[in-house]
Protein backbone atom coordinates (compact mmCIF):
# COMPACT_ATOMS: atom_id res chain seq x y z
CA UNK A 1 0.00 0.00 0.00
CA UNK A 2 1.07 3.60 -0.63
CA UNK A 3 1.51 5.74 2.53
CA UNK A 4 -0.28 8.84 2.07
CA UNK A 5 -1.80 15.50 6.87
CA UNK A 6 -4.91 16.91 6.11
CA UNK A 7 -5.94 19.02 3.12
CA UNK A 8 -5.59 22.76 3.37
CA UNK A 9 -9.03 23.27 1.82
CA UNK A 10 -11.74 23.91 4.40
CA UNK A 11 -14.62 21.53 4.92
CA UNK A 12 -17.07 24.17 3.68
CA UNK A 13 -15.10 24.70 0.48
CA UNK A 14 -15.08 20.95 -0.12
CA UNK A 15 -18.82 20.73 0.48
CA UNK A 16 -19.41 23.57 -1.99
CA UNK A 17 -17.46 21.59 -4.60
CA UNK A 18 -19.44 18.50 -3.69
CA UNK A 19 -22.81 20.24 -4.15
CA UNK A 20 -21.69 21.48 -7.56
CA UNK A 21 -20.76 17.92 -8.54
CA UNK A 22 -24.02 16.51 -7.21
CA UNK A 23 -25.94 19.09 -9.22
CA UNK A 24 -24.67 17.45 -12.41
CA UNK A 25 -26.86 14.38 -11.67
CA UNK A 26 -24.22 11.95 -12.86
CA UNK A 27 -24.73 8.18 -12.99
CA UNK A 28 -21.32 6.53 -12.79
CA UNK A 29 -20.86 2.94 -11.65
CA UNK A 30 -17.62 1.51 -10.24
CA UNK A 31 -19.27 -1.11 -8.04
CA UNK A 32 -18.21 -4.34 -9.77
CA UNK A 33 -15.42 -5.54 -12.01
CA UNK A 34 -17.47 -5.66 -15.19
CA UNK A 35 -15.67 -5.76 -18.53
CA UNK A 36 -16.29 -2.69 -20.64
CA UNK A 37 -17.98 -2.84 -24.06
CA UNK A 38 -14.53 -2.33 -25.63
CA UNK A 39 -13.20 -5.41 -23.84
CA UNK A 40 -16.21 -7.48 -24.87
CA UNK A 41 -15.85 -6.41 -28.49
CA UNK A 42 -12.48 -8.16 -28.62
CA UNK A 43 -14.29 -11.52 -28.41
CA UNK A 44 -17.09 -10.88 -30.89
CA UNK A 45 -15.67 -13.28 -33.47
CA UNK A 46 -16.31 -16.10 -31.01
CA UNK A 47 -20.03 -15.68 -31.79
CA UNK A 48 -19.65 -16.69 -35.42
CA UNK A 49 -21.05 -19.94 -36.84
CA UNK A 50 -19.27 -23.24 -36.16
CA UNK A 51 -17.86 -25.03 -39.18
CA UNK A 52 -18.55 -28.39 -37.52
CA UNK A 53 -20.41 -29.64 -34.47
CA UNK A 54 -18.18 -32.66 -34.00
CA UNK A 55 -15.60 -32.81 -31.20
CA UNK A 56 -12.20 -34.43 -31.65
CA UNK A 57 -13.56 -37.79 -30.44
CA UNK A 58 -16.48 -37.64 -32.90
CA UNK A 59 -19.18 -36.58 -30.43
CA UNK A 60 -21.92 -34.32 -31.79
CA UNK A 61 -21.68 -31.30 -29.48
CA UNK A 62 -25.38 -30.54 -30.04
CA UNK A 63 -26.43 -33.69 -28.21
CA UNK A 64 -26.15 -35.19 -24.74
CA UNK A 65 -22.92 -36.60 -23.34
CA UNK A 66 -19.43 -35.91 -21.97
CA UNK A 67 -20.23 -34.73 -18.45
CA UNK A 68 -16.68 -33.54 -17.74
CA UNK A 69 -16.33 -31.45 -20.91
CA UNK A 70 -15.12 -32.08 -24.43
CA UNK A 71 -11.53 -33.41 -24.56
CA UNK A 72 -10.08 -30.57 -26.63
CA UNK A 73 -11.44 -27.94 -24.23
CA UNK A 74 -9.94 -29.73 -21.25
CA UNK A 75 -6.66 -30.00 -23.14
CA UNK A 76 -6.63 -26.29 -24.04
CA UNK A 77 -7.04 -25.12 -20.45
CA UNK A 78 -4.83 -27.85 -19.02
CA UNK A 79 -2.01 -26.66 -21.29
CA UNK A 80 -2.70 -23.00 -20.47
CA UNK A 81 -2.74 -23.48 -16.70
CA UNK A 82 -0.42 -26.45 -16.20
CA UNK A 83 -3.19 -28.81 -15.09
CA UNK A 84 -4.03 -32.46 -15.76
CA UNK A 85 -6.92 -32.64 -18.23
CA UNK A 86 -8.04 -35.97 -16.72
CA UNK A 87 -8.44 -34.32 -13.31
CA UNK A 88 -10.61 -31.50 -14.60
CA UNK A 89 -14.28 -30.81 -15.27
CA UNK A 90 -15.38 -28.10 -17.69
CA UNK A 91 -18.63 -26.81 -16.26
CA UNK A 92 -21.03 -24.12 -17.35
CA UNK A 93 -20.32 -20.43 -17.65
CA UNK A 94 -19.67 -19.67 -13.97
CA UNK A 95 -16.82 -20.69 -11.67
CA UNK A 96 -18.87 -19.19 -8.83
CA UNK A 97 -21.56 -21.80 -9.50
CA UNK A 98 -18.94 -24.55 -9.40
CA UNK A 99 -17.67 -23.19 -6.09
CA UNK A 100 -21.15 -23.05 -4.58
CA UNK A 101 -22.00 -26.54 -5.81
CA UNK A 102 -18.74 -27.94 -4.45
CA UNK A 103 -19.19 -26.43 -0.99
CA UNK A 104 -22.85 -27.52 -1.00
CA UNK A 105 -21.84 -31.09 -1.93
CA UNK A 106 -19.41 -31.20 0.99
CA UNK A 107 -22.16 -29.94 3.29
CA UNK A 108 -24.61 -32.58 2.03
CA UNK A 109 -22.37 -35.58 1.42
CA UNK A 110 -18.95 -34.95 2.94
CA UNK A 111 -15.78 -36.11 1.21
CA UNK A 112 -13.36 -39.00 1.52
CA UNK A 113 -15.65 -40.93 3.83
CA UNK A 114 -15.84 -38.09 6.38
CA UNK A 115 -19.07 -36.74 7.84
CA UNK A 116 -21.14 -34.27 5.82
CA UNK A 117 -20.37 -30.76 7.00
CA UNK A 118 -24.03 -30.04 7.74
CA UNK A 119 -23.83 -32.64 10.53
CA UNK A 120 -21.80 -30.15 12.58
CA UNK A 121 -24.25 -27.35 11.89
CA UNK A 122 -27.17 -29.43 13.17
CA UNK A 123 -25.11 -30.40 16.21
CA UNK A 124 -24.70 -26.71 17.03
CA UNK A 125 -21.02 -26.50 16.08
CA UNK A 126 -20.92 -25.28 12.47
CA UNK A 127 -17.80 -25.79 10.40
CA UNK A 128 -15.52 -22.85 9.74
CA UNK A 129 -13.67 -21.33 6.79
CA UNK A 130 -10.58 -19.15 6.86
CA UNK A 131 -11.15 -16.01 4.81
CA UNK A 132 -8.11 -13.92 3.80
CA UNK A 133 -9.33 -10.33 4.04
CA UNK A 134 -9.95 -7.99 2.35
CA UNK A 135 -11.37 -10.58 0.00
CA UNK A 136 -14.09 -11.49 -2.46
CA UNK A 137 -17.59 -10.76 -1.15
CA UNK A 138 -19.21 -13.58 -3.12
CA UNK A 139 -17.01 -16.18 -1.44
CA UNK A 140 -18.27 -14.86 1.87
CA UNK A 141 -21.85 -14.97 0.61
CA UNK A 142 -21.52 -18.71 -0.12
CA UNK A 143 -20.45 -19.32 3.47
CA UNK A 144 -23.33 -17.25 4.85
CA UNK A 145 -25.85 -19.04 2.66
CA UNK A 146 -24.65 -22.47 3.81
CA UNK A 147 -24.23 -21.63 7.48
CA UNK A 148 -20.43 -21.78 7.57
CA UNK A 149 -18.66 -19.65 10.18
CA UNK A 150 -16.02 -17.32 8.74
CA UNK A 151 -12.69 -16.40 10.33
CA UNK A 152 -10.90 -13.38 8.81
CA UNK A 153 -7.18 -13.77 8.18
CA UNK A 154 -4.94 -10.76 7.39
CA UNK A 155 -3.14 -10.53 4.06
CA UNK A 156 0.46 -9.54 3.52
CA UNK A 157 2.23 -8.82 0.25
CA UNK A 158 2.96 -12.55 -0.07
CA UNK A 159 -0.48 -13.89 0.77
CA UNK A 160 -2.36 -14.80 3.95
CA UNK A 161 -0.68 -14.60 7.37
CA UNK A 162 0.65 -18.15 7.39
CA UNK A 163 1.72 -18.13 11.04
CA UNK A 164 -1.92 -17.56 11.97
CA UNK A 165 -3.26 -19.95 9.33
CA UNK A 166 -1.03 -22.84 10.35
CA UNK A 167 -1.83 -22.35 14.04
CA UNK A 168 -5.58 -22.25 13.44
CA UNK A 169 -5.82 -25.28 11.14
CA UNK A 170 -3.58 -27.35 13.38
CA UNK A 171 -5.65 -26.67 16.49
CA UNK A 172 -9.28 -26.63 15.31
CA UNK A 173 -10.82 -29.68 13.55
CA UNK A 174 -13.90 -27.61 12.69
CA UNK A 175 -11.86 -25.48 10.28
CA UNK A 176 -12.71 -27.35 7.10
CA UNK A 177 -11.90 -24.90 4.36
CA UNK A 178 -10.14 -21.76 3.19
CA UNK A 179 -10.79 -19.32 0.37
CA UNK A 180 -7.82 -18.19 -1.73
CA UNK A 181 -7.59 -15.80 -4.67
CA UNK A 182 -3.88 -16.43 -5.22
CA UNK A 183 -3.00 -14.12 -8.11
CA UNK A 184 -3.91 -10.41 -8.41
CA UNK A 185 -6.33 -11.00 -5.53
CA UNK A 186 -9.69 -9.28 -5.22
CA UNK A 187 -9.34 -6.48 -4.15
CA UNK A 188 -5.75 -6.14 -2.86
CA UNK A 189 -3.91 -7.42 -5.94
CA UNK A 190 -1.81 -9.74 -3.78
CA UNK A 191 0.14 -12.51 -5.54
CA UNK A 192 0.90 -15.54 -3.38
CA UNK A 193 4.61 -16.36 -3.04
CA UNK A 194 6.01 -19.83 -3.58
CA UNK A 195 6.67 -20.01 0.17
CA UNK A 196 3.00 -19.42 0.96
CA UNK A 197 1.81 -21.97 -1.59
CA UNK A 198 4.24 -24.55 -0.19
CA UNK A 199 2.99 -23.89 3.34
CA UNK A 200 -0.64 -24.21 2.32
CA UNK A 201 0.10 -27.49 0.60
CA UNK A 202 2.20 -29.01 3.37
CA UNK A 203 0.71 -27.74 6.66
CA UNK A 204 -0.76 -30.11 9.21
CA UNK A 205 -4.51 -29.79 9.70
CA UNK A 206 -6.69 -31.11 12.50
CA UNK A 207 -9.50 -31.78 10.01
CA UNK A 208 -8.81 -34.73 7.73
CA UNK A 209 -11.20 -33.22 5.19
CA UNK A 210 -9.70 -29.72 5.16
CA UNK A 211 -10.03 -28.20 1.67
CA UNK A 212 -8.54 -25.15 -0.04
CA UNK A 213 -10.80 -23.37 -2.53
CA UNK A 214 -8.26 -21.98 -4.98
CA UNK A 215 -10.10 -19.37 -7.06
CA UNK A 216 -7.52 -18.46 -9.70
CA UNK A 217 -9.93 -15.97 -11.27
CA UNK A 218 -7.17 -13.59 -12.42
CA UNK A 219 -4.52 -16.21 -13.19
CA UNK A 220 -3.72 -14.73 -16.62
CA UNK A 221 -5.02 -11.18 -16.08
CA UNK A 222 -1.68 -9.36 -16.06
CA UNK A 223 -1.76 -5.60 -16.71
CA UNK A 224 1.63 -4.20 -15.77
CA UNK A 225 3.74 -7.24 -15.09
CA UNK A 226 3.39 -10.96 -15.62
CA UNK A 227 3.54 -12.90 -12.36
CA UNK A 228 4.04 -16.64 -12.05
CA UNK A 229 2.18 -18.74 -9.52
CA UNK A 230 3.25 -22.09 -8.10
CA UNK A 231 0.84 -24.88 -9.04
CA UNK A 232 -1.15 -25.65 -5.89
CA UNK A 233 -2.28 -29.09 -7.09
CA UNK A 234 1.28 -30.20 -7.82
CA UNK A 235 2.44 -28.84 -4.45
CA UNK A 236 -0.35 -30.64 -2.58
CA UNK A 237 0.45 -33.91 -4.30
CA UNK A 238 4.16 -33.51 -3.56
CA UNK A 239 3.40 -33.07 0.13
CA UNK A 240 1.06 -36.05 0.33
CA UNK A 241 -2.25 -34.19 0.19
CA UNK A 242 -3.47 -34.77 -3.39
CA UNK A 243 -7.12 -34.02 -2.52
CA UNK A 244 -6.50 -30.88 -0.45
CA UNK A 245 -7.24 -28.24 -3.10
CA UNK A 246 -10.04 -27.47 -5.55
CA UNK A 247 -8.80 -25.26 -8.38
CA UNK A 248 -11.28 -22.93 -10.14
CA UNK A 249 -10.93 -20.82 -13.30
CA UNK A 250 -13.22 -19.27 -15.89
CA UNK A 251 -13.23 -17.13 -19.00
CA UNK A 252 -15.81 -14.73 -17.53
CA UNK A 253 -13.43 -11.77 -17.82
CA UNK A 254 -11.64 -13.21 -20.86
CA UNK A 255 -14.53 -13.61 -23.31
CA UNK A 256 -18.11 -13.00 -22.16
CA UNK A 257 -19.35 -12.92 -18.55
CA UNK A 258 -22.38 -15.17 -18.40
CA UNK A 259 -21.40 -16.90 -21.65
CA UNK A 260 -17.89 -18.20 -21.05
CA UNK A 261 -16.64 -21.53 -19.74
CA UNK A 262 -15.56 -22.47 -16.22
CA UNK A 263 -13.56 -25.34 -14.82
CA UNK A 264 -12.71 -27.15 -11.62
CA UNK A 265 -9.59 -29.28 -11.19
CA UNK A 266 -8.53 -31.33 -8.20
CA UNK A 267 -7.19 -34.69 -7.07
CA UNK A 268 -8.56 -37.87 -8.69
CA UNK A 269 -10.80 -38.85 -5.77
CA UNK A 270 -12.33 -35.38 -5.53
CA UNK A 271 -13.05 -35.30 -9.27
CA UNK A 272 -14.63 -38.75 -9.11
CA UNK A 273 -16.86 -37.65 -6.21
CA UNK A 274 -17.88 -34.45 -7.95
CA UNK A 275 -18.75 -36.22 -11.18
CA UNK A 276 -20.94 -38.58 -9.20
CA UNK A 277 -22.87 -35.70 -7.66
CA UNK A 278 -23.07 -33.82 -10.97
CA UNK A 279 -24.49 -36.87 -12.75
CA UNK A 280 -27.62 -36.51 -10.61
CA UNK A 281 -27.87 -32.84 -11.53
CA UNK A 282 -26.97 -32.57 -15.21
CA UNK A 283 -26.25 -34.83 -18.18
CA UNK A 284 -23.73 -32.49 -19.81
CA UNK A 285 -22.78 -28.83 -19.83
CA UNK A 286 -22.85 -26.59 -22.92
CA UNK A 287 -20.51 -28.40 -25.29
CA UNK A 288 -21.27 -26.00 -28.14
CA UNK A 289 -19.89 -23.15 -26.08
CA UNK A 290 -16.85 -25.22 -25.18
CA UNK A 291 -16.33 -26.00 -28.87
CA UNK A 292 -16.69 -22.32 -29.80
CA UNK A 293 -13.98 -21.36 -27.33
CA UNK A 294 -11.63 -24.06 -28.60
CA UNK A 295 -12.12 -23.15 -32.26
CA UNK A 296 -11.74 -19.45 -31.53
CA UNK A 297 -8.59 -19.63 -29.37
CA UNK A 298 -7.01 -22.85 -30.69
CA UNK A 299 -3.86 -22.55 -28.56
CA UNK A 300 -2.75 -21.21 -25.16
CA UNK A 301 -0.51 -18.70 -26.96
CA UNK A 302 -3.57 -17.24 -28.68
CA UNK A 303 -5.28 -16.86 -25.31
CA UNK A 304 -2.21 -15.05 -23.96
CA UNK A 305 -2.20 -12.72 -26.99
CA UNK A 306 -5.88 -12.01 -26.37
CA UNK A 307 -5.11 -11.19 -22.73
CA UNK A 308 -2.40 -8.75 -23.86
CA UNK A 309 -5.06 -6.89 -25.87
CA UNK A 310 -7.35 -6.85 -22.84
CA UNK A 311 -4.49 -5.45 -20.75
CA UNK A 312 -4.08 -2.67 -23.30
CA UNK A 313 -7.76 -1.81 -22.75
CA UNK A 314 -7.47 -1.84 -18.96
CA UNK A 315 -4.08 -0.18 -18.43
CA UNK A 316 -5.14 3.43 -19.25
CA UNK A 317 -7.98 3.14 -16.73
CA UNK A 318 -5.72 1.87 -13.96
CA UNK A 319 -3.17 4.56 -14.91
CA UNK A 320 -5.88 7.22 -14.60
CA UNK A 321 -7.07 6.05 -11.18
CA UNK A 322 -3.57 5.74 -9.77
CA UNK A 323 -2.44 9.11 -11.16
CA UNK A 324 -5.52 10.84 -9.67
CA UNK A 325 -4.88 9.28 -6.27
CA UNK A 326 -1.21 10.28 -6.41
CA UNK A 327 -1.97 13.86 -7.47
CA UNK A 328 -4.73 14.50 -4.94
CA UNK A 329 -3.98 12.32 -1.92
CA UNK A 330 -0.28 11.57 -1.83
CA UNK A 331 1.22 13.04 1.35
CA UNK A 332 -2.14 14.02 2.84
CA UNK A 333 -2.38 11.08 5.24
CA UNK A 334 -6.02 10.59 4.19
CA UNK A 335 -5.66 7.37 2.24
CA UNK A 336 -3.38 4.58 1.12
CA UNK A 337 -3.90 2.32 -1.88
CA UNK A 338 -2.59 -0.73 -3.70
CA UNK A 339 -0.52 -0.78 -6.89
CA UNK A 340 -1.69 -4.02 -8.51
CA UNK A 341 0.25 -5.75 -11.25
CA UNK A 342 -2.93 -7.17 -12.73
CA UNK A 343 -6.49 -8.21 -11.97
CA UNK A 344 -9.50 -5.94 -11.89
CA UNK A 345 -9.34 -3.84 -8.74
CA UNK A 346 -7.50 -1.21 -6.72
CA UNK A 347 -7.89 -1.45 -2.96
CA UNK A 348 -8.01 1.83 -1.04
CA UNK A 349 -7.95 2.42 2.71
CA UNK A 350 -9.35 5.67 4.10
CA UNK A 351 -8.71 6.92 7.62
CA UNK A 352 -10.43 4.63 10.15
CA UNK A 353 -14.14 5.29 10.37
CA UNK A 354 -14.40 6.97 6.97
CA UNK A 355 -15.13 4.28 4.38
CA UNK A 356 -18.91 4.03 4.83
CA UNK A 357 -19.31 7.79 4.83
CA UNK A 358 -17.15 8.09 1.71
CA UNK A 359 -19.25 5.51 -0.15
CA UNK A 360 -22.46 7.19 1.05
CA UNK A 361 -21.36 10.62 -0.15
CA UNK A 362 -20.21 9.24 -3.48
CA UNK A 363 -23.54 7.46 -4.02
CA UNK A 364 -25.49 10.64 -3.35
CA UNK A 365 -23.36 12.37 -5.98
CA UNK A 366 -24.03 9.67 -8.57
CA UNK A 367 -20.93 7.47 -8.16
CA UNK A 368 -21.85 3.92 -7.18
CA UNK A 369 -19.15 1.96 -5.36
CA UNK A 370 -19.06 -1.48 -3.78
CA UNK A 371 -20.51 -1.24 -0.26
CA UNK A 372 -17.93 -0.42 2.38
CA UNK A 373 -17.24 -3.54 4.38
CA UNK A 374 -18.16 -5.90 1.54
CA UNK A 375 -14.55 -7.08 1.31
CA UNK A 376 -14.75 -8.59 4.81
CA UNK A 377 -16.75 -11.57 6.16
CA UNK A 378 -20.27 -10.58 7.28
CA UNK A 379 -19.61 -7.11 5.78
CA UNK A 380 -17.74 -6.15 8.95
CA UNK A 381 -14.63 -4.07 8.36
CA UNK A 382 -13.72 -3.30 11.98
CA UNK A 383 -11.68 -0.25 10.99
CA UNK A 384 -14.30 0.96 8.47
CA UNK A 385 -11.55 1.89 6.05
CA UNK A 386 -11.44 -0.41 3.00
CA UNK A 387 -13.03 0.51 -0.34
CA UNK A 388 -12.72 -1.49 -3.54
CA UNK A 389 -12.29 0.51 -6.75
CA UNK A 390 -13.35 -1.20 -9.98
CA UNK A 391 -12.06 0.86 -12.95
CA UNK A 392 -12.88 -1.56 -15.78
CA UNK A 393 -16.42 -0.68 -16.89
CA UNK A 394 -16.63 3.15 -17.18
CA UNK A 395 -15.18 5.00 -20.14
CA UNK A 396 -12.07 7.07 -19.48
CA UNK A 397 -14.16 10.24 -19.41
CA UNK A 398 -16.63 8.73 -16.94
CA UNK A 399 -13.82 7.35 -14.82
CA UNK A 400 -12.12 10.75 -14.71
CA UNK A 401 -15.33 12.40 -13.45
CA UNK A 402 -16.02 9.58 -10.99
CA UNK A 403 -12.53 9.75 -9.47
CA UNK A 404 -12.81 13.52 -8.94
CA UNK A 405 -16.01 12.98 -6.97
CA UNK A 406 -14.63 9.96 -5.11
CA UNK A 407 -11.50 11.81 -3.97
CA UNK A 408 -13.61 14.80 -2.91
CA UNK A 409 -15.74 12.44 -0.80
CA UNK A 410 -12.66 10.94 0.85
CA UNK A 411 -11.56 14.43 1.92
CA UNK A 412 -14.99 15.43 3.20
CA UNK A 413 -15.44 12.21 5.17
CA UNK A 414 -12.02 12.64 6.77
CA UNK A 415 -12.68 16.24 7.84
CA UNK A 416 -16.16 15.39 9.13
CA UNK A 417 -14.71 12.57 11.22
CA UNK A 418 -11.95 14.79 12.62
CA UNK A 419 -14.57 17.38 13.70
CA UNK A 420 -16.42 14.85 15.85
Amino acid sequence: MNDTQKPNTSLQELKDQYEAARGKHLKLNMSRGKPSPGQLDLSNELLGPLDSFLTEDGTDARNYGILDGIPECRTLFADLLGLDRDRMIIGGNSSLSLMFDTVAALCLFGTGGNRPWQHYKYAGTPVKFLCPSPGYDRHFRICEELGIEMIPVPLSSEGPDMDLVTDLVRQDPLIKGMWCVPLHSNPEGVCYSDRVVEQLASMETAARDFRIFWDNAYGIHHIYEEVTLMNILDACEKHGHPERAYYFFSTSKITFPGAGVALIASGPDNIRELKGHMSAQIISYDKLNQLRHVKYFKTPDNIRAHMARLADELRPKFDLVLSKLEAELRGTGLASWSHPKGGYFISLNTLPGCAKRTVELAGEAGVVLTDAGATYPYGRDESDSNIRIAPSYPSLGELDAAMDIFILCIKIAALETNKK
